[in-house]
């Protein structure tokens, strides 16, 4: 029942039908066709001689191929909930936004939340409540819990923390989709402008033999900055993200101190899992065979990454997967929604969370596995979700 909640956040400025909204805070919408940069006319080019098809709403239940990707940037601005949801109501008087507050822990009589314990300042308080919402997301809702003495128990005391709630679930099933970026060199007199739209386009398929409908993506940036550089500005080409979109593999978030100060443990566990490995050594595959088309003739001088020894065998591609793969921030899945037979889960229906009373989580972690998209949308449904639920408990 979550789609009147996808319709509900957004006004598509392009579509309209009943699978898109037209009255939400969130505006979308796609580049259109004359609008592309040459490189992202280039690389739909050479997609469609490969086989795929023309996908222009990939927004849609039956979508797959190649197209421009729905976005919520009009003239450039990402319209965050900040912007589009907090904006018009931060003046409310039955709302209080505190800034620079720490949450330590969330404090319990017995199995009930009433309260949390926060920093601010370099005074510690304490702030009761009838009702507690944890959105820290998939890294800190599960650090939060654990601190608060509530995930697995033997780690909690290995920890030092008071156990409150045996919940095994809390941090486990760390999912994300992992990256692999295939690069090219610009030749010397194809112009490259940072503050252009990088991405506009991308690829949507399912990889051989796979089960899962489209496990995989391919998205193109028409300009490339050296990941984990420190100048945006600087350019080392364009580059073609392959992203293994339902990924099967699982990592976990662990405590690596008893202070919320402290940045957990994060072990992604990324390309442990054979079919993971297999699927997206074929999607650098396809995006090599794809940068080669005469497409690109005018655009790309050589490739930089993979190189070709790199691509000589799959052991040699595997290898330099594994050296380069890298994340898309898109954590989920680490308090994850389910019923209270299954031993992995954290919340039910409603996002309460199992054993306890009074306390909800509402943010990405609830995911019970990873969406094949980014997770924007999907999280900004969840707290329109959980808000009727508030209203009408």
């Amino acid at each position: 029942d979550v789609l009147p909640y996808f319709r509900k956040m957004e006004t598509d400025m392009d579509i309209t039908d009943d699978f898109h909204g037209t009255e939400g805070p969130i505006p979308v919408r796609r580049f259109k066709r004359e609008e592309w940069l040459p490189f992202h006319q280039a690389f739909v080019e050479a997609a469609l001689k490969d086989g795929y098809r023309e996908d222009f709403d990939m927004n849609n239940p039956d979508s797959s191929g190649v197209g421009p990707i729905p976005m919520n940037n009009p003239e450039g601005v990402r319209m965050s909930t900040a912007l589009t949801y907090l904006r018009a109501v931060r003046h409310r008087l039955n709302l209080t936004i505190r800034p620079n507050v720490t949450v330590r822990r969330i404090l319990f009589d017995g199995k009930k939340a009433e309260g949390v314990e926060v920093e601010s300042g370099g005074e510690i308080y304490r702030l009761d409540a009838d009702q507690i919402v944890l959105s820290s997301g998939a890294m800190a809702s599960p650090q939060l819990l654990m601190l608060s003495g509530v995930g697995p128990a033997d780690h909690l005391r290995d920890m030092g923390i008071p156990v409150v709630h045996d919940l095994p679930g809390v941090g486990q099933n760390l999912r994300d989709h992992p990256i692999v970026a295939v690069i090219g060199r610009v030749k010397d007199d194809f112009p490259q402008d940072p503050l252009a739209p990088r991405t506009q386009t991308a690829i949507r398929y399912t990889a051989t033999g796979s089960p899962d409908r489209n496990d995989m993506q391919i998205t193109a940036s028409a300009f490339s900055s050296p990941i984990g550089g420190a100048d945006p500005f600087d350019s080392e080409g364009v580059r073609f993200n392959c992203i293994l979109e339902f990924a099967d593999g699982a990592g976990e978030v662990k405590l690596s101190a008893n202070d919320p100060n402290v940045q957990p443990a994060l072990n992604y566990r990324y390309l442990e899992l054979d079919r993971d490995v297999e699927r997206l050594r074929e999607s650098v595959r396809i995006t090599v065979k794809l940068l080669e088309d005469e497409a690109f003739g005018p655009i790309v001088a050589e490739r930089l990454q993979p190189t070709d020894d790199d691509l000589s065998t799959d052991e040699n591609l595997d290898r330099w997967m594994r050296k380069t793969v890298f994340n898309t921030t898109h954590a989920s899945g680490t308090c994850k929604l389910g019923p209270a037979s299954d031993p992995t889960a954290v919340v039910d229906q409603r996002l309460n969370i199992h054993g306890l009373e009074n306390i909800k989580v509402a943010d990405a972690s609830v995911m019970p596995n990873v969406i094949r998209a980014n997770t924007n949308a999907t999280t900004i449904m969840i707290g329109e979700r959980a808000a009727d639920w508030l209203r009408n408990p």
